[in-house]
């Protein structure tokens, strides 16, 4: 099995995850940043994960643009999707929802929001500030959430066997 994991990374907490969704999908999994890599033809994997980062509310441009410019090739894939953000529950439930087009939720083989990270060395100075004001955090923290990264390639993983349900 071939899978693509594409994503975007505006800090560094999307790139950690899927780094570490790779180490437990079987097969061969290529890795693509959106923001700094071209596209492999899609055509040639089996599955494709899309992943981003929920920075006030919404995912980044490239991830929505991505979805959008290959939605009928993306509908005919094993597909995965998953966020990272610092909400959990409903809230990040609803940002998930809120990040992909409803097709391609809808036909996903597994959803998942994976928590999140505030990366301080890595934030300029206004987006220090909004952290800050708005999350009332004053320094780096990390949610990545290890569990769910293993569940969710879990799901991926798993192989749909009609027959199993005959035994």
């Amino acid at each position: 099995m071939k899978t693509l994991i594409t994503y975007c990374t505006t800090h560094g907490c999307t790139e950690k995850t899927a780094n570490e969704l790779k180490q437990f999908l079987g097969g061969e999994v290529v890795l693509v940043n959106l923001k700094k890599e071209a596209v492999p033809e899609l055509e040639s994997f089996d599955r494709i994960i899309i992943g981003g980062s929920i920075h006030a509310g919404q995912i980044q441009k490239k991830v929505k643009d991505f979805c959008n410019q290959n939605l009928k090739k993306l509908q005919d894939k094993e597909l995965g999707l998953f966020i990272c953000c610092m909400e959990e529950g409903e809230k990040a439930e609803i940002q998930l929802q809120d990040a992909f087009p409803e097709i391609l939720l809808r036909n996903a083989k597994a959803t998942a929001y994976l928590g999140g990270e505030f990366n301080f060395n890595k934030m300029n100075f206004f987006q220090k500030l909004i952290v800050k004001k708005v999350a009332k955090v004053d320094n780096s923290v990390s949610k990545i959430d290890y569990d769910a990264i293993r569940h969710f390639s879990n799901q991926m993983n798993k192989i749909f066997n009609p027959f199993l349900f005959l035994v």
